[in-house]
């Protein structure tokens, strides 16, 4: 008689199994990149202590850490919003740069106090990114059109879209600065530092929406029509409605990303405003899996990691290799993501 074993997957990961298996995908994808960079004649272990005690060992790193998580909670959060009912917003960058393409145009065109122009762009971010994902929307929920191809391409209308303005209608009529718009009058005020209160708001807004998908009927019908469409038609929720409601919905929130990054940290309208904050939110979202507050948790991830790169440029490790270690720690994370999913069992004891 032999025991037979197997691997067998679950549907959700034990919390301290999964931070488990994170910790140890990061040990490793740190480990094997330490070793390269001994193997370039760089000194690792000096590079990991000024890499901790930059971003940790003062209250400018985190600051600035703080600043990198605000735009990641929010994209991250809108492609996981999306993922609960079924749906891959791959399109988050493009309603990013929308939302911070219509909160500067109230900006630097609409004037008034601060109390009241701030609210405005606020609003005018949200309708940006929402009006940015209304099409592949409808494509989706009308025709069964992939919103996976239509909201990655508007990504690139939309970052061309904002090199134009900046680089020609909307330029710094005063010479000062090149290929940007003027600096934005109003800013969303700091509480920390040079932290701005973006990032309460969306540490806020995840635990709203997560309130709303756990606690409410609305949340419910998103939840089963994501899991099981079919089973939500027959129970007779509409699930055309609640695809349209959601979709919008993960729109709007990148576009609020859009507003706060131009609005409370940028400052100012510009090419490359985004550094990829919407497509670094899919990641995020995927780390997260099922949990709102795991948007958190991945965006804090990222921040640091992001930061990490910063810091190791400024110790003269280039461009490539950094963000070939921040390639290897994402793959990392994600492979010990989905490992936590799986356990060995035992089968019935077989003749031998």
């Amino acid at each position: 008689m032999t025991l037979a074993i197997k691997l067998q997957r679950v549907p959700s990961a034990q919390p301290s199994v999964a931070f488990a298996a994170r910790a140890l995908a990061i040990v490793l994808a740190l480990g094997i990149a330490g070793l390269v960079l001994a193997a370039r004649g760089n000194a690792p272990v000096e590079l990991a202590w000024e890499v901790l005690n930059s971003t940790f060992g003062s209250s400018f790193g985190l600051e600035d850490v703080g600043l990198l998580v605000t735009p990641l909670i929010l994209t991250g959060l809108s492609v996981w919003v999306a993922l609960r009912i079924g749906a891959w917003n791959i399109g988050a960058e493009g309603q990013f740069y929308a939302g911070a393409f219509s909160a500067t145009a109230v900006a630097l065109f609409i004037p008034g106090p601060i109390w009241l122009i701030l609210p405005v762009m606020f609003i005018a971010g949200a309708l940006g990114g929402l009006l940015w994902i209304l099409v592949p929307t409808l494509a989706r929920a009308y025709a069964d059109v992939s919103e996976l191809i239509t909201t990655l391409l508007l990504n690139f209308v939309a970052t061309l879209m904002v090199y134009y303005v900046a680089t020609g209608p909307w330029l710094d009529p005063s010479g000062h600065a090149l290929a940007t718009t003027a600096r934005l009058p109003h800013d969303v005020p700091e509480f920390w530092g040079i932290v701005h209160y973006g990032f309460p708001l969306a540490i806020l807004l995840t635990f709203v929406i997560a309130g709303l998908l756990n606690y409410t009927r609305w949340g419910y019908e998103v939840r089963v029509a994501g899991s099981n469409p079919s089973a939500a038609l027959y129970a007779g929720m509409p699930f055309r409605r609640r695809l349209i409601v959601v979709l919008l919905m993960s729109g709007a929130i990148a576009g609020i990303a859009g507003m706060l990054e131009v609005a409370g940290t940028v400052h100012r309208l510009q090419g490359g405003i985004s550094n990829n904050f919407g497509y670094l939110g899919i990641m995020v979202a995927v780390l997260a899996r099922g949990s709102s507050l795991g948007v958190l948790a991945g965006a804090a991830l990222m921040g640091v990691i992001l930061n990490s790169g910063i810091i190791l440029q400024t110790q003269g490790i280039t461009v490539s290799a950094v963000l070939a270690i921040t390639g290897l720690i994402l793959f990392f994370t994600a492979i010990g993501n989905e490992l936590a999913h799986y356990r060995i069992t035992r089968t019935e004891p077989v003749a031998s």
